[in-house]
């Protein structure tokens, strides 16, 4: 998948304010409409340009994309980061009249699939839109619940028609057994309503944050678990800590590297729990002393021991 420059797709410049990306949008408009344009690939501009200024007059989707687009252009392969679109709010409206279900993947993969029709039709009073964010939360804290303070930011334009950015802190209540991908609703912190209206909701996407120690598929984790050599070989009891906290592990004799160790219902909680896998890492010594060298060609000489054996190599 393409990076794309919706910029570009206007024909406006990064810094074009609100209004000069409208006017942009209207011309383009008149000039690839279907129905009355001659141009040959006309639908297809029509959709591109859609798509363009759903992002560009939207201030939350253009600022994350802005962000995104500091280390990305048109053209490179992408994927989203992991974290991308972390703690900024977007609307849960579309633009109007912009048939969304066409908008290309690229999109989808940012924004997601916004349903057809786009943003709802004005009313006297009219409840507000619901508001989404992606936040990182420790995997520790989906073990034991935890409130923590979030920061967002929500764009808006300034008096130019500029986009700027505002930080709010919220406290949020993690509940215990979240998994990745699931929501925190937060009633009323959404869009203000109209004329009177309920404010919207706001949508918390939980992802965890990155941590080398921690792999995770669903309510199961997978630990990697250093050991000695001879833990591995004679088996051992050893302290391992995990995001439950510490826990008492016994390695099998003749344990080899990659070895999982299975710890039922010590996933993430929910019912049922997750299991947790510790995959065994066989950590060889230095070689950095007298001692240990002698040690070293001691087991060379008296250890009948070749490891590509078993490859065939």
């Amino acid at each position: 998948m393409e990076f794309r420059d919706y910029y570009d797709s206007l024909g406006v410049a990064k810094a074009a304010s609100a209004d000069e990306i409208k006017k942009a949008y209207r011309r383009l408009a008149r000039k690839y409409h279907p129905d009355v344009s001659k141009e040959a690939d006309a639908e297809r501009r029509m959709r591109e340009v859609n798509e363009a200024y759903a992002v560009l007059s939207d201030p939350e989707k253009r600022a994350a994309y802005d962000a995104l687009g500091e280390r990305h252009r048109a053209g490179q392969e992408f994927q989203p980061p992991p974290d991308w679109g972390a703690g900024f709010e977007f609307s849960g409206a579309g633009p109007a009249g912009a048939d969304a279900e066409e908008f290309s993947d690229f999109f989808a993969s940012l924004f997601g699939r916004m349903p057809r029709g786009g943003a709802r039709a004005g009313t006297h009073r009219m409840r507000g839109n619901d508001h989404h964010a992606r936040v990182m939360v420790d995997l520790r804290d989906v073990y034991h619940g935890a409130t923590r303070p979030i920061s967002l930011r929500a764009a808006r334009l300034d008096e130019s028609g500029h986009v700027v950015t505002e930080e709010r802190l919220l406290q949020v209540q993690i509940p215990k057994g979240l998994v990745e991908g699931q929501q925190i609703r937060l009633a009323g912190q959404g869009g203000p309503g109209i004329g009177g209206g309920a404010a919207g909701d706001l949508y918390l996407e939980v992802h965890f944050s990155p941590d080398p120690r921690y792999r995770v598929q669903g309510r199961d984790v997978y630990q990697t678990v250093p050991v000695a050599p001879w833990e591995a070989a004679l088996g051992a009891e050893i302290e391992v800590p995990t995001p439950s906290g510490a826990v008492q592990v016994r390695v099998p004799a003749g344990s080899q590297a990659g070895r999982k160790l299975r710890l039922k219902g010590r996933g993430i909680p929910g019912e049922p729990p997750g299991s947790l896998y510790l995959e065994l890492a066989v950590v060889l010594p230095p070689a950095d002393t007298e001692q240990a060298r002698r040690l070293y060609e001691t087991m060379a000489r008296e250890m009948a021991f070749d490891p590509r054996r078993a490859t065939g190599a």
